[in-house]
């Protein structure tokens, strides 16, 4: 064993705890990719199953007070009213899916019952000074249908989007059915909605396309190359082993051949 007692040297010892400290924490990095895959993946099949569902009028999922669950996002309903463009605000620093910035349009739908349902009827571009209310494309006027994907109230914590306070006229930072409740006054249906149907005739609004599915296999491809990662260290460390025990064999040798061979007359 006399020939690995380089193994005791101080810049051995570090090697050593550095690789047998790594290989856990490559393990555990492994594990929460695999969880964050799980994760994701679950979240695909959840908004999938939502956007493939059948249409179902908007009252039998959402009512006023209500918190529109994970299942219930995503989920393709309908809704019969008049839309109130007295009302209506524009949702400030907003992109569309060619990263432009500008508005998302807001505007109450009151039901036949009475209710009032949240609509983003889409994106419009912020032309002109951003204090100004911007002309917004009206919608079909009278007794309209809509159709939509629910979507939960938008908050800071959930978004990122500071709810800034003293904002012009008509213009808000965050969809929330509470929020806009207390300012008009009347009963709104929990969450809103994205308006896929009817399209606008002109384009404008420009509606929300449907959401992408997150990169789960990423995290699957990152959860093997961390694992292989922690089984390569103990491999690496043993043939940095092999290679200084031979190093070392090699400058004995010769240091050896040097020794034996005959001083010069």
């Amino acid at each position: 064993m006399h020939r690995y007692r380089f193994l005791l040297s101080r810049q051995w010892v570090i090697l050593t705890l550095v690789a047998i400290a790594l290989i856990p924490t490559m393990i555990r990095l492994g594990f929460w990719q695999q969880h964050r895959y799980e994760e994701r993946t679950a979240r695909n099949d959840l908004v999938s199953a939502a956007l493939h569902a059948d249409p179902v009028p908007v009252e039998r999922l959402t009512s006023p007070g209500h918190t529109v669950t994970r299942a219930e996002k995503y989920r393709t309903v309908t809704a019969t009213g008049t839309f109130d463009t007295a009302k209506e605000v524009v949702v400030r620093r907003r992109t569309n899916s060619d990263g432009e910035v500008g508005f998302h349009v807001l505007t109450p739908l009151v039901l036949d019952d009475g209710k009032v349902l949240l609509v983003n009827r889409g994106w419009i571009p912020a032309n002109g000074a951003q204090t100004d209310f911007p002309k917004v494309p009206a919608p079909p006027a009278g007794r309209v249908t809509v159709t939509g994907r629910l979507m939960s109230d938008e908050t800071t914590a959930a978004s990122g989007i500071k709810n800034v306070k003293g904002l012009p006229d008509r213009q808000i930072m965050l969809i929330n059915s509470e929020e806009e409740a207390r300012r008009l006054g009347a009963r709104v249906l929990g969450g809103y909605i994205q308006q896929t149907a009817p399209q606008a005739k002109d384009g404008s609004p420009e509606q929300i396309s449907d959401p992408g599915s997150e990169d789960a296999p990423l995290n699957y491809a990152y959860m093997i190359q961390w694992w292989l990662f922690a089984a390569a260290v103990p491999v690496g460390w043993w043939f940095l082993v092999r290679r200084e025990l031979r190093d070392r064999e090699e400058a004995a040798a010769e240091q050896r051949t040097e020794e034996s061979e005959p001083a010069p007359v």
